[in-house]
């Protein structure tokens, strides 16, 4: 396993959990985060600000798409705009961006592939806003973008 799949691994298993602020009794929430993968393909061979605009392009395009989510809301709350938690992850390439996409269809789980016009070109992938325990799973095998 690489030292990347080692930490995107201890990330997702190490319980990622946040009190109340006023501590005492309350019940702790699971934080709630969004992932974002890129084609590292194109991560090597486009410029820089590029890739980043497609992964904001998708991020943006998958909150936007799922607002009325509770767990968008929640996300994108006054108490945790400044605190969001985002996983930045890589694949190889189209074929593997296209499979994850179906994946992640095929299990019910929202999200944003994004296709770069008028290249026509899937670029990278979003999903609403998540407790991580409920889609961590499809991530793990991935290495966190470098």
């Amino acid at each position: 396993m690489s030292a990347d799949s080692a930490a995107v691994e201890a990330a997702e298993i190490e319980p990622d959990l946040r009190k109340g602020e006023e501590g005492g009794g309350e019940e702790a929430k699971e934080v709630v985060v969004q992932y974002v993968v890129l084609r590292r393909d194109l991560i090597d061979s486009w410029p820089m600000g590029s890739v980043v605009a497609q992964g904001c392009h998708a991020a943006v395009a998958a909150v936007w798409t799922h607002r009325d989510h509770p767990d968008t809301a929640a996300y994108c709350s006054d108490d945790n705009l400044n605190s969001m938690h985002k996983v930045t992850l890589e694949v190889k390439g189209e074929v593997q961006i296209r499979n994850l996409s179906e994946k992640l269809a095929g299990n019910g789980i929202d999200h944003k592939l994004w296709i770069e016009q008028p290249e026509n070109i899937p670029t990278c992938i979003a999903t609403r806003p998540y407790p991580r325990s409920q889609v961590a799973s499809f991530f793990k095998k991935l290495k966190l973008c470098k």
